[in-house]
């Protein structure tokens, strides 16, 4: 495997859960980073914070880090070569994974040490232009 590229998007992020048997909200949009989920348990949606109305069970104040890609889906280690550094350095994630790759959310209070300790392993970091 090359050397890993990690794409910091710039977006805030919020992780919704809902009851399973809900229709996936109107509010659920968005083309920066939408992620729905549906098991037996939960409906979980992780857009952009703005688009998630006050009240609804959320999570608020994410970031993604997109792994950039595309990966073979039968490619090992690709989500542990950031994950790894991640955890050493006490880095709580949430992975999400696509077809082309695999996308990293860490909380935004933490994203600068996140990238300290992802350039620290050896991974380049592509800043978003704020």
């Amino acid at each position: 495997m090359n050397a890993l590229r990690v794409i910091v998007l710039p977006q805030l992020l919020a992780i919704s859960r809902l009851e399973p048997s809900m229709p996936i909200p109107d509010w659920a949009v968005g083309d920066a980073f939408l992620s729905i989920s549906r098991t037996r348990d939960e409906l979980s949606v992780v857009c952009e914070d703005k688009f998630v109305p006050d009240g609804s069970p959320s999570s608020r104040g994410w970031r993604a880090l997109k792994i950039e890609g595309p990966f073979d889906l039968d490619l090992v280690g690709v989500l542990v070569s950031v994950a790894v550094p991640l955890a050493q350095s006490g880095i709580g994630i949430l992975p999400i994974g696509t077809y082309d790759t695999d996308y990293v959310l860490v909380r935004n209070r933490h994203i600068s040490e996140a990238m300290k300790a992802l350039r620290f392993a050896g991974i380049e970091l592509v800043e978003p232009a704020i």
